[in-house]
C-alpha cells in the first residue's frame, strides 16, 4: 500500500502531493485524512503530513520512503475538507498544505524539534566543550537563539564527519485535559447502610454518602462532588481507602464561559414580514431540499436573528446541523446567548479569542457530532460538521470574512461550496449587503427577501449631519459640537442611555512639533506612530512597534511638541470634562484584549452601568439595548479617506449600522453625525437611510470606473527589504504578465503601496481588472509557484483574488 502525502515543508511547498511506502505495521491503520510523520528531504529530517489519498500499487522508478510514525488514531479530515481543501487552494492561489492547516485548531500543527545526538562517545573525551553541552546525556535539544556560535560550529564540523547527528523529531501539541473522578461502586442501600453506623460528629462523611446514594454510576469529577457536598479532598480519599468510591481520571472539556449565566428562551411570535421570510425560507428547508442562497435584507432591528434562530430549529428537528458566522469577535458573545439560550449545550463556539484547549476542545464535541450548532467568526466556515442543513452569515457585506493571509480565502465563498456539497441553505444576512450580492440577487442567482419594518414598529431614528466647519466657527470644538453635546445632555438627564463611535482607538492620531514640523514615524513602517496617552507610547497599529512620548522634539529640542487628531482615549477624557457624572464605558482593541472583556462590557452596559458607551466600529454591529436612544457619529470622514474603491460603500454601511442601534424599543432615536464633508452622497443616503438609492448611484459609478461588480480584481504585492528590488521585480512581473491578458483585462501599476513600506519591506503592487480569463488563472497558478524561487532572493510575492483593501 502507497499514500499520497501533502508534506509540511513552508520553503518547497507543492499541491503535488508526494508517495511513501506504508510499512506493514500501518497499513491497517492508514486513512485519508489523517497526519503522519514523514522523512523529507536528506538526513533524518521528519515533517508531518497529511494523508490525502491511498493507492495500492505504485509505478515510478524511485526508490519510497516510508511513513514513520502516525499522528492520528482517526482521520482528522473527513472526505468533504480534502475535496474542499482542494478547491480553496485552486480558486485563491495557494498551496493546499496551508489550507489544510486552517482546517484545524492551532493545537494540531505540528510542533518541531532539533536535536542533537552523540554518535561517537570518545568525544567527550577530547572536548570540553561538548563534555558541558551534552552533560551526560546523548541526545538533548538543540535551539539555535540559546547555543553559542562556537559550540554551533563544533557541531556542524563533527555532524559532517558523522560523529554527531542532528535529528528532527515531529511533536504533537493537542493535549486533551485529563481531572481525577470518583466513581460509586456500591449500591444505595449498601450507602445508607454506611451512613446510619456513622458516628454522630462524622457530618462531612454523612454528606458524601448521602450524594452517592442518588449519584450516577459513571465518573464524577471530583471538583463536581466537592462543590455539590462541601466536603474536602481528606473525605473523598479515606472514602477510597474504606471502598466506597473508585478514583480515576476522565477527560473534561475547556468550554468557553460567559460572564454570567444563560436562561433558556422560547421562540419569539413573528411579525407578518419575518413570517413571509421564515415561509420561504422553510420550503427549502426539507430533507431533499436543493442547494440555495438566500439575501436577507432587513433593515436594523427587523428581526432578523429571531428567523434565522427559528429557521435552524427547523433543520434540527430533521436531524441535521447549522452553522452561523458573525464578522466580529465582539458579537460572538451577543449571539452565542441568543443561539445557546435557544438551543442549550448543542452549540459550539469557533473564533480566535478562544484558547487553544477551548478551540481543541469545542473542534472535536463538533467532530464527535455532540454539538449540533456553530456559532463562529470567519474561520468557523471549516467547522467539521455532518449533515449541514443551514449555514447564515450574518452582517454579509463585512470586510472580516476575508482571510488577508494564507490562505486567503472569502468565508462567503467556502459557505456556497459547502451548501452546494451538503445540498444545504445559505442565507446572507445584512441591513446594507455588499453590492456584490445584491448583483446577485438581481441577477437572479440569490433570492432577495426583505424585511423593511422593525419589529417594534419604531420608525428608524432620524440622522443629523453636523457641518463642522461651521460648527467650530460658531465656537464649538473639533471633537465635539454643540448638537451633540446637548444631545448627550438630554439622555443624562432622562436616564437614557448613548453611543459614541469613532473609529479610531489611542488618545491622538501622532504627535507634530509646533516649531520644526517633526512628526515621530514607526522605525518599520512608513505611518505616524499613534499616541496612546494610558500607557504613555507612541504606537505603530500595523507592526506594534513602540517608543516614549518624547517630553522634547527629538528634531530640534523643542518642548512644543503637541498630540493631533483624536483617538477613543482622548474623547474618553473629554466627556470626563464636559459631563463629569456621566459613566463612561470605552470598548476597543485595547480595552477588549483581556478574555470576556467585550462580554463584560456589553454586560455591564445592558444593566445600566455606563450612560455612555463609546468605541470603535466594533460597537456599529449587533448591540440591542432598549435604553439607547441616543448614536453620536464622531467623525464620519474616516472611512472616506481610505484609499480603495469601496471607500463609500463602507462609510454608508458602517453609518447605517451605527445608526440602527438607537431606538431600537418604545423609545424613539436619534442619531447625529459629525463631518467635514456633509455633501458627500455616501453620507447624504446614510441620512435617509435609503439602501436601493445609494445602491443605484455607486452601481453606477462602479460601471464607470470598471470596478466590482462588474469586474472581478486580483491584486499582486511584492514586497522587499530594497525599494529598488521590490520595484524590479514587481516590474518583471508585469511585463510577464501581459501576453496573459486579453481585450477586457485591465492592469493597473506597479505602483508603491499607499503605505510605501510595512514591517521594513517596501510595497509594489499590480491591480488586474478582468472579467474572465483561463490564461490569466494558468498564468497566475505558475507565478504562485515561482513565488517560492522569489523567497530565496528575500522577496514576498502575494496573490490576492477580489481583495477587500487596497492599502
Amino acid at each position: 500500500m502507497f499514500a499520497q502525502i501533502i508534506v509540511d515543508v513552508p520553503t518547497m511547498q507543492t499541491n503535488q502531493p508526494y508517495t511513501y511506502a506504508i510499512p506493514d505495521k500501518f497499513v491497517a491503520v492508514v486513512e485519508a485524512g489523517m497526519r503522519v510523520v514523514v522523512p523529507f528531504g536528506k538526513g533524518s529530517r521528519q515533517v508531518q503530513g497529511f494523508v490525502v489519498g491511498l493507492q495500492d500499487d505504485y509505478h515510478g522508478e524511485v526508490d519510497l520512503k516510508e511513513i514513520t510514525d502516525v499522528v492520528d488514531v482517526a482521520p482528522v479530515l473527513n472526505a468533504e475538507m480534502l475535496e474542499l481543501a482542494d478547491w480553496v487552494a485552486r480558486e485563491n492561489f495557494a498551496f493546499k498544505i496551508s489550507v489544510l492547516q486552517a482546517m484545524l485548531p492551532n493545537v494540531m500543527r505540528a510542533k518541531y524539534v532539533k536535536t542533537v545526538q552523540l554518535r561517537d562517545p570518545a568525544l567527550l573525551e577530547t572536548d570540553a566543550m561538548l563534555r558541558d553541552f551534552f552533560t551526560d546525556r546523548f541526545e538533548v535539544p538543540l535551539d539555535d537563539n540559546h547555543v553559542t556560535p562556537e559550540v554551533l560550529t563544533a557541531l556542524h564540523k563533527y555532524a559532517r564527519l558523522g560523529q554527531v547527528a542532528i535529528n528532527y523529531q515531529v511533536g504533537n501539541r493537542a493535549k486533551i485535559k485529563l481531572v481525577t473522578a470518583v466513581k460509586p461502586i456500591l449500591s444505595a442501600e449498601k450507602y445508607d447502610e454506611i451512613r446510619q453506623g456513622l458516628r454522630p460528629t462524622a457530618k462531612k462523611q454523612a454528606r458524601l454518602l448521602t450524594y452517592l446514594m442518588t449519584a450516577s454510576p459513571n465518573w464524577i469529577a471530583q471538583k463536581e462532588i466537592i462543590d455539590a457536598t462541601a466536603v474536602d479532598y481528606t473525605t473523598l480519599k479515606k472514602a477510597e481507602t474504606n471502598g466506597w468510591i473508585q478514583k480515576g481520571e476522565i477527560e473534561q472539556y475547556r468550554l468557553p464561559k460567559l460572564t454570567s449565566a444563560i436562561t433558556a428562551t422560547e421562540p419569539l411570535p413573528l411579525t407578518e414580514q419575518q413570517a413571509h421570510v421564515f415561509t420561504t425560507l422553510s420550503e427549502n428547508l426539507t430533507d431533499d431540499a436543493k442547494s440555495q442562497t438566500y439575501l436577507l435584507e432587513g433593515v436594523t432591528g427587523s428581526g432578523k436573528t429571531e428567523v434565522y434562530l427559528q429557521a435552524m430549529a427547523t433543520v434540527l428537528a430533521q436531524g441535521k446541523t447549522a452553522l452561523m458566522l458573525v464578522p466580529e469577535i465582539t458579537l460572538t458573545p451577543q449571539m452565542v446567548r441568543r443561539v445557546k439560550s435557544r438551543f442549550g449545550e448543542a452549540v459550539a463556539v469557533l473564533h480566535s479569542a478562544l484558547s487553544d484547549g477551548e478551540r481543541y476542545d469545542e473542534w472535536r464535541r463538533i467532530e464527535r457530532g455532540e454539538a449540533r450548532v456553530v456559532v463562529g467568526a470567519r474561520s468557523a466556515i471549516f467547522a467539521p460538521l455532518q449533515d449541514i442543513g443551514l449555514i447564515i452569515l450574518d452582517e454579509e457585506h463585512d470586510a472580516s470574512y476575508k482571510q488577508e493571509e494564507n490562505p486567503r480565502y472569502h468565508a462567503r465563498d467556502v459557505a456556497l461550496w459547502r451548501a452546494s456539497y451538503h445540498r444545504a441553505t445559505v442565507v446572507l444576512g445584512s441591513a446594507t449587503p455588499s453590492l456584490e450580492s445584491r448583483a446577485h440577487a438581481q441577477q437572479g442567482q440569490y433570492t432577495l427577501l426583505r424585511l423593511t419594518q422593525r419589529v417594534q414598529t419604531q420608525p428608524l431614528p432620524p440622522v443629523s449631519l453636523v457641518d463642522m466647519r461651521e460648527s467650530i466657527k460658531s465656537g464649538s470644538d473639533d471633537l465635539f459640537s454643540n448638537e451633540l453635546l446637548e444631545a448627550l445632555r438630554q439622555r443624562l438627564a432622562r436616564g437614557e442611555q448613548s453611543v459614541l463611535m469613532l473609529n479610531r482607538r489611542g488618545y491622538a492620531n501622532y504627535v507634530s512639533c509646533r516649531d520644526c514640523g517633526f512628526t515621530p514615524t514607526c522605525v518599520n513602517c512608513d505611518l505616524a506612530l499613534t499616541m496612546h496617552k494610558v500607557t504613555n507610547s507612541l504606537i505603530c497599529h500595523y507592526c506594534g512597534y513602540q517608543e516614549p512620548i518624547p517630553k522634547t522634539c527629538p528634531n530640534c529640542g523643542s518642548q512644543r511638541i503637541r498630540p493631533f487628531g483624536a483617538g477613543t482615549q482622548k474623547v474618553e477624557a473629554m466627556l470626563k470634562e464636559y459631563l463629569p457624572t456621566a459613566r463612561v464605558l470605552r470598548m476597543d482593541q485595547d480595552t477588549t484584549r483581556k478574555k470576556g472583556a467585550t462580554d463584560g462590557m456589553l454586560e455591564a452596559f445592558g444593566n445600566h452601568e455606563a450612560d455612555i458607551l463609546l468605541g470603535t466600529q466594533m460597537i456599529a454591529k449587533g448591540l440591542d439595548f432598549p435604553d439607547i436612544t441616543l448614536v453620536g457619529v464622531l467623525n464620519a470622514d474616516t472611512t472616506l479617506a481610505l484609499p480603495d474603491y469601496r471607500a463609500a460603500e463602507r462609510t454608508f454601511q458602517l453609518l447605517t449600522q451605527v445608526s440602527g442601534r438607537a431606538g431600537r424599543a418604545d423609545k424613539p432615536g436619534e442619531v447625529i453625525v459629525q463631518t467635514y464633508n456633509p455633501e458627500h452622497y455616501a453620507l447624504r443616503f446614510a441620512q435617509t437611510h435609503d439602501y436601493e438609492g445609494f445602491y443605484q448611484y455607486e452601481m453606477a459609478i462602479r460601471k464607470e470606473w470598471q470596478y466590482s461588480p462588474y469586474y472581478y480584481t486580483i491584486q499582486l504585492k511584492v514586497l522587499h527589504e530594497s525599494q529598488t528590488e521590490s520595484a524590479r521585480v514587481a516590474y518583471e512581473i508585469a511585463d510577464w504578465l501581459k501576453p496573459y491578458l486579453d481585450l477586457q483585462t485591465v492592469m493597473l501599476g506597479p505602483s508603491a503601496g499607499s503605505v510605501a513600506r510595512l514591517n521594513n519591506k517596501y510595497v509594489y503592487r499590480i491591480v488586474i481588472k478582468y472579467r474572465q480569463s483561463a490564461k490569466l488563472f494558468e498564468a497566475l497558478d505558475e507565478l504562485m509557484q515561482a513565488g517560492q524561487r522569489l523567497q530565496r532572493q528575500k522577496v514576498t510575492l502575494l496573490i490576492d483574488r477580489d481583495p477587500v483593501n487596497f492599502v
